[in-house]
């Protein structure tokens, strides 16, 4: 459990580095729609776990940074409150849902988690290289820094 924690925690203090990169800087709709991204897909993950039905949630709708903002910090207290009520023994549950096509999967608990930490990371990067093409200096999201 504690690297689970540890990862999230970095989630949420990587999205605070990318909000505060893209509000300190000129518009860049492409970053903006992948980390609008990143945050409903959390949000989506948190509704599948809670056992309720995700699939009118929205995944690749583009919001304001100042919504965005609002949505780092209720899916890191979502996260937060999930995770201080598990324990080693909940991850292996499994989770049943269905994605946004209708079709039903089922994952653990523990895979679930592990997914949500690490797909942001792949967005963040995505954006970090928009960021260098429009000449902006990238963020450092690593999870080392983090650490350090």
């Amino acid at each position: 459990m504690e690297t689970i924690r540890s990862m999230f925690q970095h989630l949420h203090w990587a999205n605070l580095r990318i909000l505060e990169t893209l509000q300190n800087g000129e518009e860049n709709k492409q970053a903006n729609n992948l980390f609008s991204h990143i945050l409903h897909a959390v949000n989506v993950w948190f509704t599948r776990l809670k056992g309720a039905d995700s699939s009118h949630l929205p995944i690749w709708s583009e919001v304001s940074l100042e919504t965005c903002a609002e949505m780092v910090n209720q899916n890191n207290q979502n996260y937060g409150e999930f995770l201080s009520r598990l324990s080693n023994t909940d991850l292996d549950q499994l989770v049943y849902y269905k994605n946004s096509k209708g079709t039903e999967f089922h994952h653990s608990i523990r895979d679930i988690l592990t997914h949500v930490a690490l797909h942001g990371q792949y967005h963040r990067g995505q954006i970090n290289q928009l960021l260098r093409a429009a000449d902006k200096e990238p963020i450092s999201v690593d999870y080392i820094m983090f650490r350090r």
